[in-house]
């Protein structure tokens, strides 16, 4: 979890007397959650934060449910979808329930207003590209492999380097937090923990903006975008301190584990959220015993949906998928290792895979435009490569579609 942290200046004690070289007062702000119980920064302002010129609704933002689909594995070529405009309002939605939403983007420039989102925490996974997440808090900046935890409600903006990236970003209705069992009850990562405070890192660099002006900022609530025009630069602190405030972590220094035989997927956890977990697969060594077997055992996953982001072409157990791909496997059907993986893994000493995997404990709907990118046939991959598709299915044919569902498929819409 965030330790504690403090940028610029800040007064000898909260809540008390705090003026500027003119004698005014610096206007001090609380961020937090859970209702003054839970993680808080303190904030000093040059200019209340309060300060808004003007109001007005941009758009609703919809998550459409796919309808009448037929329950089976999928695959998502998301490398195939438009570069799109905004980093933060762009974003292309691709799975979701009433706990997490997953989307990718691949913003063709930086964002010239600042944005909050106020309905989710973030959880950014940055798969290509590098760049500043600037924040009022601190400058981050952040390269490829990097995991963004940007907490609800923080103001920021993307500075993309060289103008692009590729973004995976997962909104989570509760924290993203470091796994329980990896803290001590003092909430210090332990020694077992695959990675400690040192590998994390914290906004730095306080830059303070003293402008006046008309200055745009785009917050989300409740599936709408508002714009907000303040009347000074939001980048106004003179200092803060606290626990809440945007971090990263990079996937190489997650120090993945290796064991005598197979280790199972939660030993690669790296985050939790209410009602999720969220996983890498780094470059590592297999297992060492002479007659292990590499490659993953069939396995159901009942009460979990699993979803794979994979962040390179490799992956020991998968055939067909490229960087960008995405998989789901749904709770129902047992999944496992393409044909020839499990013999071919044998006595292979490593892998360079790298993936983020989500297992999700309600089930996942599709939105419809992730069915713009979706490998029809991915059900079949499991299949004998001799045995050709069921006649009927040509390349652009989809399987045949089950009976539309009865239930709502946007009530799991993110809330």
């Amino acid at each position: 979890m965030p330790r504690y942290h403090q940028l610029g200046t800040v007064p000898h004690k909260r809540h008390s007397v705090f003026r500027k070289p003119d004698h005014s007062l610096y206007t001090e702000e609380l961020i937090g959650n859970h209702g003054f119980t839970g993680l808080s920064s303190l904030l000093y302002h040059l200019a209340a934060p309060t300060r808004v010129k003007s109001i007005r609704k941009l758009r609703e933002l919809h998550w459409h449910a796919e309808t009448g689909a037929a329950f089976r594995h999928r695959h998502f070529r998301t490398g195939k979808l438009t570069a799109t405009g905004s980093p933060t309002l762009d974003p292309v939605p691709l799975l979701f329930n009433q706990d997490v939403a997953l989307s990718v983007v691949e913003p063709a420039q930086s964002d010239e207003f600042f944005y909050r989102n106020a309905q989710a925490d973030l959880l950014v996974y940055v798969a290509k590209g590098g760049g500043v997440l600037a924040t009022p808090l601190g400058e981050l900046p952040f390269r490829e492999g990097d995991y963004l935890v940007i907490p609800r409600g923080i103001l920021h903006q993307y500075r993309l380097q060289d103008g692009s990236a590729r973004l995976l970003v997962i909104e989570s209705t509760g924290a993203i937090r470091t796994p329980k069992r990896y803290r001590n009850e003092f909430g210090q990562l332990m020694e077992n923990a695959p990675f400690s405070e040192r590998d994390i890192r914290v906004p730095e660099h306080l830059v303070t903006h003293d402008e006046k002006g008309d200055f745009r900022l785009v917050v989300k609530k409740a599936n709408e975008l508002t714009e907000l025009v303040l009347d000074h630069h939001p980048f106004d602190l003179i200092g803060w301190d606290g626990y809440y405030y945007p971090w990263a972590l990079n996937i190489h220094d997650f120090e993945p584990r290796v064991g005598r035989f197979h280790l199972p997927p939660p030993t690669h956890q790296t985050f939790e959220g209410d009602g999720f977990v969220v996983c890498s697969f780094c470059p590592r060594p297999f297992d060492f015993d002479p007659q292990s077997v590499p490659a993953p055992y069939n396995h159901s996953n009942v009460e979990s949906d699993e979803v794979i982001f994979y962040a390179s072409a490799e992956f020991m157990s998968r055939k067909g998928v490229e960087f960008g791909s995405l998989t789901l496997h749904p709770d129902g059907i047992p999944h496992g290792p393409h044909p020839g993986l499990t013999e071919a893994s044998i006595g292979k000493k490593a892998t360079q895979e790298l993936a983020v995997m989500v297992d999700t404990f309600r089930p996942l709907h599709v939105s419809e435009q992730a069915l713009q990118v979706e490998d029809q046939h991915y059900f079949l991959s499991w299949v004998d490569d001799e045995n050709a598709p069921p006649p009927g299915l040509g390349n652009g044919d989809r399987p045949s579609q089950a009976a539309p569902l009865t239930a709502d498929p946007t009530e799991g819409e993110p809330r």
